[in-house]
């Protein structure tokens, strides 16, 4: 099997056991598929569970952190975890069978191996059936988490509502730091900013907190969850000239060109301005500080921020705002408000008419 696993982890950021764990893995189900077999079982034993328990704990894990090995993940199977490598290797020199030790398990240079040649034996001197007791204990705390998520998925369920994450509901949980790990933890979140979102419980608006993949912005009420977008250059710029049907970009518009109609639809996901007033092509960008309009029915000009301070918008909201431009005068917080310079008037000939459909 051909595996550039340095390559991979680099590529993933992980470690080169981890990147060599999912490389492992992703190949044996492809084989069980190949075969259409059942399940894929691996020979884990009741050692490994025990250095997987030290392991976790060293670098810091909730409960089902120190659970141990699961007997079953998906199709994967461990048969083999109620007994010890000890019993394994006996049972096979009694039978005479032949069996091979991999090279790297006696080098220390992997956490793993460290923790197996030399922190248990450290252990073992304290107490010789050190690893029955942690293998013991690990049970047994697997059966302490399945009682655990019970009740913190019950919290989670009232807590957690698209995406967001009810501040006062958390505080009424019966652990907020057990329903924040919970949530949190999946998403890439260490724990130590876990601790910090919990201390920031009644923080101000607009605080961030950050995982790799995540952020998590601090709002009036919730905290909402965000997915970090991946760009490859700065918000880009879309034009849109006078006889667009269709464009493509971010956002879903409805362009048509019309006289006055006779019913308007006052909606703000509608736009109706006087043709004669715009200067083509438009312009649709994001919205930038310092930008300012003259808000419908308003005269004077309004900076975007204040205006996204009256209508409490939270931080995402403000950054996923787009605005719609005649040269370098904003036209239409899309979505929002129109500017009254293009509103139609007794003299209006030709309307542009524009609907937002939905933001991709």
């Amino acid at each position: 099997i051909d595996f550039d696993t340095r390559q991979y982890a680099a590529d993933k950021k992980i470690s080169i056991e981890m990147a060599a764990r999912e490389l492992r893995y992703a190949w044996f189900e492809i084989v069980r598929k190949q075969f259409n077999a059942d399940a894929i079982a691996v020979a884990h034993h009741k050692d490994d569970s025990v250095e997987t328990v030290l392991m976790n704990l060293i670098r810091g894990t909730g409960i089902s952190g120190l659970s141990g090995i699961s007997p079953q993940n998906g199709k994967v199977i461990r048969p083999m975890l109620c007994v010890s490598r000890v019993e394994i290797e006996n049972y096979l020199v009694e039978r005479q069978i032949p069996f091979r030790t991999d090279s790297t398990n006696l080098e220390d240079i992997y956490t793993r191996n460290h923790i197996r040649l030399n922190v248990l034996p450290m252990l073992q001197k304290i107490n010789p059936s050190v690893n029955e007791t942690i293998f013991r204990t690990a049970e047994n705390l697997a059966e302490a988490e399945k009682i655990y998520k019970k009740a913190v998925h019950a919290d989670i369920e009232v807590v957690l509502k698209n995406n967001r994450i009810d501040i006062e509901a958390l505080k009424l949980s019966a652990s907020p730091l057990s329903v924040l790990f919970e949530i949190l933890s999946p998403l890439g979140f260490h724990p130590a900013v876990i601790d910090d979102v919990k201390a920031g419980l009644d923080a101000s608006p607009g605080k961030q907190f950050f995982s790799p993949t995540h952020r998590l912005i601090k709002d009036r009420t919730c905290f909402l969850i965000d997915k970090i977008k991946k760009t490859e250059s700065d918000d880009p710029i879309y034009f849109i000239d006078a006889v667009s049907q269709e464009i493509s970009t971010p956002v879903n518009l409805a362009i048509k060109l019309t006289g006055v109609p006779k019913l308007i639809d006052k909606k703000s996901r509608m736009l109706y301005a006087d043709v004669a007033k715009l200067q083509f092509p438009l312009k649709l960008r994001k919205w930038q500080a310092g930008d300012r309009f003259i808000p419908f029915g308003m005269k004077g000009k309004k900076k975007l921020s204040d205006f996204f301070t009256d209508q409490k918008f939270n931080l995402k909201e403000k950054e996923e705002t787009w605005l719609l431009l005649s040269g370098e005068e904003v036209v239409w917080v899309v979505g929002h408000r129109a500017d009254n310079r293009f509103k139609i008037t007794p003299a209006t000939e030709r309307v542009l008419q524009i609907e937002l459909k939905t933001m991709k």
